[in-house]
């Protein structure tokens, strides 16, 4: 009989578990030194009350977890990973009748003191179910519904979470479809995402009529440089002229309705101010109360981003020490441990230590990466590139709501934001790949 403590050691990627131990050490450091009170360290860390404390359970939790992820077969996770979505999307559905009101959030189940986000852990979930159905023999992305039932096992946890006034959450499901075009789909259905995204900033920047203008001036250039290939096959002139109609469709009034009737006006208000310009609110169809909101958020927002600004810039080259920050020490810097705790290293550890952090980042998800590239299991390449494009996007959106450069919607940076759901998540989530990674050389799948 083999020694369990080999069995858990063989194939693991060491590198990936020091990175992981560095990122929550330095988050539950960054969390002590924003509420760390001068009160006694070991009776602080041992009582249970304190933020720091109560992150380093949830991390103990979180390794209690990960070593019998590590001991368990990774046959599991394809024979079950049906099963979990199925799990996630009833927890999904169970919030509804069941939540608790969390600062504006309608996505929490309070068990006591326990708090559990199933949006959260339903990220878990949705990779093993995208990659146990794009690694199926049968199936090939290049038919509408191979495509639609992947896009349709992100988007329905996607529009649930979105219901639950957590917009932040449900656009990280979108990077899911990064997945799906590494798993073969067309190039052109990225390029529309992406020029779609493009269109709604414009739409943000420009004024309609002449952003209309403009995008009519582009189909006449468009016709008239390709006028020998057009003259050659007539339907390209249908072509470009729906390409043109849909396009001004979406600027005049697919984006106004979304702002105006999907989207709260406060969120609205924080991607405009993203953009450097202010939303103009119509008094006549907003009652006073949420007029009143919108103000409030509006100032919040502003002041979060600018106080985070200030205390990253503050830091300097080598920052000021870990407990020697004004703007992180003193609660300048609202929820800074956690939407914003990526500031308390800015100022603590300055420009290097920020650096170093980023670094931390990268290696992992590029590790991450080379473990997808090198895996003889499709499903296990499909899972792997399901935990990258996650990671980035929490790192990427995370880090830039503290710069002001992307609107803040209020997601986690992995294992370092203080948070129990978010630091069990990203746990489970990096060491079933582990665990999938472990196993290459011996399951084929």
């Amino acid at each position: 009989m083999k020694n369990s403590s080999f069995d858990i050691s063989k194939g693991v990627d060491w590198s990936l578990v020091l990175v992981y131990v560095i990122l929550v050490v330095t988050g539950i450091a960054s969390i002590f030194a924003t509420t760390y009170r001068d009160e006694n360290i070991v009776n602080g860390f041992l009582s249970l009350t304190t933020d720091y404390s109560r992150q380093t359970l949830y991390f103990l939790i979180s390794a209690v977890l990960a070593v019998f992820i590590l001991l368990t077969d990774s046959k599991f996770y394809t024979a079950t990973a049906n099963i979990f979505y199925v799990f996630g999307i009833i927890l999904l559905i169970l919030v509804f009748p069941f939540h608790t009101d969390v600062k504006g959030t309608k996505s929490i189940i309070r068990f006591s003191s326990f708090q559990l986000q199933p949006a959260e852990l339903c990220k878990i979930f949705v990779n093993l179910a995208l990659a146990k159905y794009l690694s199926s023999t049968d199936i090939a992305l290049s038919k509408l519904k191979t495509m639609f039932i992947a896009a349709s096992l992100v988007l329905i946890p996607a529009i649930l979470t979105i219901m639950q006034s957590e917009t932040g959450l449900a656009l990280v499901y979108f990077s899911f479809f990064l997945v799906i075009y590494r798993e073969g789909l067309p190039s052109a259905f990225l390029s529309i995402g992406f020029s779609l995204a493009v269109l709604v900033v414009l739409t943000l920047l420009i004024d309609q009529d002449i952003l209309a203008v403009g995008l009519t001036l582009l189909a006449g250039f468009v016709v008239f440089f390709f006028k020998r290939q057009i003259s050659r096959r007539k339907s390209l002139i249908f072509v470009v002229f729906a390409i043109w109609a849909f396009s001004v469709g979406v600027q005049r009034f697919a984006v106004p309705y979304f702002f105006n009737h999907v989207l709260k006006p406060y969120q609205v208000q924080r991607i405009y101010s993203t953009v450097g310009k202010d939303f103009q609110v119509d008094t006549k169809t907003i009652s006073e109360e949420d007029l009143k909101k919108i103000e409030e958020k509006k100032k919040a927002g502003n002041y979060n981003v600018k106080q985070s600004k200030i205390a990253i810039g503050s830091g300097g080259f080598f920052g000021k020490g870990l407990l020697k920050g004004t703007q992180t020490r003193y609660d300048f810097v609202p929820e800074q441990r956690t939407d914003f705790i990526f500031c308390t290293i800015g100022e603590g550890f300055g420009f290097m230590g920020s650096l170093l952090l980023l670094g931390l980042y990268l290696f992992m998800i590029f590790r991450v990466i080379r473990i997808a590239e090198r895996q003889r299991s499709s499903f296990s390449r499909c899972y792997a590139y399901g935990v990258a494009s996650v990671l980035f996007f929490h790192v990427f959106i995370n880090i830039g709501m503290t710069i002001g450069i992307v609107p803040v919607i209020g997601i986690p940076l992995p294992f370092m934001s203080y948070g129990g759901t978010a630091q069990i998540t990203f746990t489970v989530l990096l060491f079933i790949l582990i665990r999938l990674d472990a196993d290459r050389q011996m399951i084929l799948r």
